[in-house]
């Protein structure tokens, strides 16, 4: 017989209560096989897709195995963690944290969102030894607090490792292998893993931390949701900014996100939008984690039509209802094309992916059709003529000659009103004078003859 509510699933009415609250009806696949076998205590490795409901797949089983060790003491020992989740990006900590608003009404002791906020050491790690039980981190910040001393992992229970191969891509493993050190030997604690694809590496990963695993997988792996509509675009770099813009002005698009491969691009590409009369901003690495939280917080609301992005986002973002995500430079590795198009059509929606591909970008277009198994349909965009588009160089406007300087403007005049054939009084003198003092200033900086010298050759 199929499971088609929650609370078939043998979960304490409390979580009931909170589920329905969210407006939860029907489990989704992936947490109607995981949560049960959570539940029984047994390790998991889990393939899912993005958008599956994953997270609450693992966060529900969680909080009903703690509920029974709430404790109304204030005393930090009575508050150890209990349960560590490492996610690979701020983003998606936070995700994790506010999935489960509910939390609270289970039991007191909360997840600290400052731990992820490096501006709030200090307070962070008087939270930390106030006693947290559900840690939710990145490694390399949960490791600055563990250099700290704010955190101890001697009694985590709950072990889950969420987006095992972004933290791979990431670079991550090195500092995951540090922090799984420092937690109680495996019999003791229960592991659960979570990857959207399995490479060789994150099954050797796997092999490290789990025992005995249960395999669950609710799709076939490297695979895109089946409710995303996939479409590309062939058209040359230099037209990619205009088919965008027309794409969106044309079908009347007020949430776009819109994926870049590098930060200098993605800052460039919203700048361009804005000029263009588009509400557009940029998230990637380089912008502080408050300045990201903000613009993805105006996105979410509707105040963004456009929010450009660097694969950074392509992990952890949860926006409800996104109608379109746009690939406006394809991805140098094929798997991240999947996580990006994962941002739309989740939780069974509808949604739709977009790719832009320039002639240079074909191969990769090719690999991701290799990855998938199938091939994205090329279509064109009523109304727009990618060869209307003028090449870069040609909608440069000429550049005006330099304007001379006022002093070369003065010897020019000079030098016009001295006799033909003569130099002007004083000036080449003076201008000879200049440029040997100017290079003698230089050798001397340079070390190369003794400021002494160079006083004296310039008198």
């Amino acid at each position: 017989m199929s499971i088609t509510s929650f609370a078939e699933l043998g979960l304490r009415p409390e979580l009931l209560r909170a589920v329905e609250e969210a407006g939860y009806t029907t489990p989704t696949p992936i947490q109607v096989q995981a949560i049960p076998v959570i539940l029984a205590g047994k390790d998991v490795m889990g393939g899912a897709q993005t958008g599956t409901g994953k997270t609450a797949g693992f966060a529900l089983p969680i909080l009903q195995k703690l509920a029974p060790l709430a404790n109304t003491n204030h005393s930090p020992a009575r508050h150890p963690v209990r349960a560590l989740i490492l996610t690979p990006t701020r983003e998606l900590a936070v995700q994790v944290e506010e999935s489960l608003p509910h939390l609270r009404q289970v039991y007191e002791p909360a997840l600290d969102r400052r731990l992820r906020r490096r501006r709030h050491q200090a307070a962070a790690c008087r939270s930390c030894r106030g006693g947290i039980e559900i840690l939710v981190a990145t490694p390399g910040r949960l490791l600055d607090h563990i250099e700290h001393k704010s955190v101890y992992l001697g009694q985590v229970e709950i072990f889950v490792l969420d987006e095992a191969d972004r933290m791979l891509d990431m670079g991550f493993i090195p500092d995951i292998k540090r922090i799984m050190a420092l937690l109680p030997v495996t019999a003791k604690r229960q592991n659960l893993l979570f990857s959207a694809t399995f490479s060789g590496e994150i099954k050797k990963l796997a092999d490290q931390l789990l025992n005995a695993p249960q395999l669950i997988e609710v799709a076939k792996r490297n695979t895109a949701a089946d409710t995303v509509s996939q479409f590309a675009y062939k058209v040359p770099a230099e037209a990619k900014r205009a088919l965008l813009e027309h794409l969106v002005r044309s079908r009347n698009l007020t949430q776009v996100l819109c994926f870049m491969r590098t930060k200098h691009g993605t800052s460039r590409l919203a700048r361009q939008l804005e000029k263009d009369g588009l509400v557009a901003d940029a998230i990637h690495g380089d912008k502080s984690q408050q300045t990201r939280m903000e613009a993805l917080a105006a996105f979410k609301e509707g105040k963004l039509q456009v929010l450009v992005a660097t694969d950074v986002a392509a992990r952890g973002l949860d926006i409800d209802d996104l109608p379109l995500v746009v690939n406006f430079e394809l991805p140098y590795v094929p798997e991240d094309y999947i996580h990006r198009i994962g941002r739309t059509g989740r939780a069974g929606a509808s949604g739709e992916a977009i790719s832009f591909v320039a002639p240079e970008e074909e191969k990769y277009l090719a690999d991701i059709e290799r990855l998938l198994k199938k091939t994205v349909a090329i279509v064109s965009a009523d109304g727009f003529d990618p060869s209307s588009v003028a090449p870069r160089a040609a909608r440069r406007a000429p550049r005006a000659p330099p304007r001379p300087s006022a002093r070369r403007a003065h010897l020019a005049a000079s030098t016009r009103s001295a006799r033909p054939g003569h130099d002007p009084p004083n000036i080449a003198h003076r201008v000879r004078w200049a440029r040997m003092r100017a290079r003698i200033t230089r050798l001397a900086r340079r070390g190369r003859i003794r400021a002494s010298s160079a006083s004296a050759r310039m008198h």
